[in-house]
């Protein structure tokens, strides 16, 4: 019953448009909150969980939980939580809260994201107007534990009608013969808006991929004969399964994810292709496309279900044909990169299950560009000049691999 109330009173909120006048805000956000870190708190009540939010406005808001782990998603139109301390919240219940994130999801969304100990529900929520030197906000929750049965039935029911995310169309229309047009690719620029990815001094790994990933687009279509299209054009988040979604409504020949991750083992440094395998190459590989799902479960997306888009026979028969010329372009870009005698990695080809390379009947790599934890990867990835280099270099293999997969083509349909 309380869920349900608490639905009612969400949607009420939601129906009001409690969005407070306008106010001077950041490009792509509107009606904008902003988030109060040093009012804000988390605490323990008992057995109990209890979170405090301080907003500038009124704002309306919803709630949903997601499993594997535990994670309570508390989406806002919308919050600027850039003044949100996550280390000093997660303090207040040592434990209790093992991950915390907010920021963008998409246009017109912020989301907090708080992944749980164990089940837990709602037990009591509200909103309400404080005056504290001026009217603020006042979101308060307090979560309660709860069975597995009953939390398992929470995280399966659906989002009511109108409070889902829009999700891309998909594009039915078959794809024309290979070398009939310009070769389309997908660019990929990984994490953005609620997920930076890897951070090192002050840079994020979505801020520098979205930077290159527009140059790279530039230098393709300047080279001619490509039509370019990207999952992200802003700072904004792309669930994994949607970025795939993207690449089948574009009928994209060449899916092309690029990133620049940060290892706490070793001393990794240089580029790195990477192709979908069942099973890594080795087990840092194994780490890293974890660590890529895991980020996609810290911004409040759920993967239960992402074994079935590698299941069945027709799929399996898609990726046979697929897979040999998803090898064949990663062997490309390697060359051109070397012949560019730009670093790479000890070992630059591997495989591993990254989900975001799952579609099978698209060629799709994840682009390593360096990592962000090595000082001279980082010194490159910052580079102008390097990252023009690198484009020119994925224009070349690109421009070679496609030569080759239309003659390859052509001589099939013989």
């Amino acid at each position: 019953m309380i869920g349900v109330l608490f639905r009612v009173i969400a949607a009420l909120v939601l129906a009001l448009g409690l969005a407070g006048p306008a106010v001077a805000q950041p490009a792509g956000l509107s009606a904008l909150a902003r988030a109060d870190g040093a009012a804000s708190r988390l605490w323990v009540q008992g057995e109990d969980l209890a979170l405090e939010l301080v907003l500038s406005q009124p704002v309306p808001w919803r709630v949903r939980f997601l499993a594997g782990p535990p994670r309570l998603v508390l989406d806002f139109r919308e919050v600027d939580f850039a003044g949100l301390d996550p280390a000093r919240l997660m303090a207040g219940a040592p434990g209790q809260v093992t991950g915390l994130r907010a920021g963008p999801v998409q246009a017109g969304w912020s989301r907090l994201v708080l992944a749980l100990d164990r089940p837990r529900l709602i037990g009591a929520a509200e909103m309400r107007t404080e005056a504290r030197g001026g009217d603020v906000a006042l979101l308060r929750l307090r979560l309660r534990p709860a069975e597995a049965g009953e939390f398992a039935a929470e995280t399966a029911r659906p989002d009511p009608p109108g409070w889902a995310l829009p999700r891309p169309a998909v594009a039915a229309a078959p794809r024309p013969p290979r070398g009939s047009g310009p070769l389309v690719v997908v660019l990929d620029p990984g994490h953005g808006g609620i997920d930076p990815g890897a951070e090192r001094d002050g840079h994020s790994e979505a801020r520098l991929m979205l930077t290159f990933a527009r140059e790279l687009k530039e230098a393709l279509l300047r080279a001619g004969g490509f039509r370019v299209v990207m999952t992200r054009e802003t700072d904004s988040f792309v669930p994994l399964e949607t970025r795939v979604a993207l690449a089948h409504a574009a009928q994209a020949d060449v899916f092309l994810s690029l990133h620049a991750d940060a290892v706490a083992e070793g001393l990794a440094t240089g580029a790195t292709v990477y192709t979908l395998a069942a099973e890594a190459s080795d087990a840092a590989s194994a780490a890293l496309a974890e660590r890529h799902d895991r980020d996609a479960l810290m911004s409040g997306v759920d993967l239960t279900g992402q074994d079935d888009l590698i299941a069945g026979v027709l799929m399996d028969m898609a990726r046979t044909e697929t897979a040999p010329r998803t090898d064949k372009l990663a062997a490309a870009l390697v060359q051109a990169m070397r012949a560019q005698n730009l670093a790479l990695h000890k070992t630059p080809r591997r495989g591993a299950a990254f989900s975001v390379l799952k579609a099978p009947d698209i060629p799709s790599v994840l682009l390593e560009l360096g990592y962000m934890s090595s000082p001279p990867d980082l010194a490159r990835l910052t580079d102008p000049k390097w990252r023009a280099r690198m484009a020119g270099a994925l224009v070349a293999g690109l421009s070679g691999w496609a030569a080759q997969d239309a003659a390859e083509a052509a001589l099939l349909r013989q």
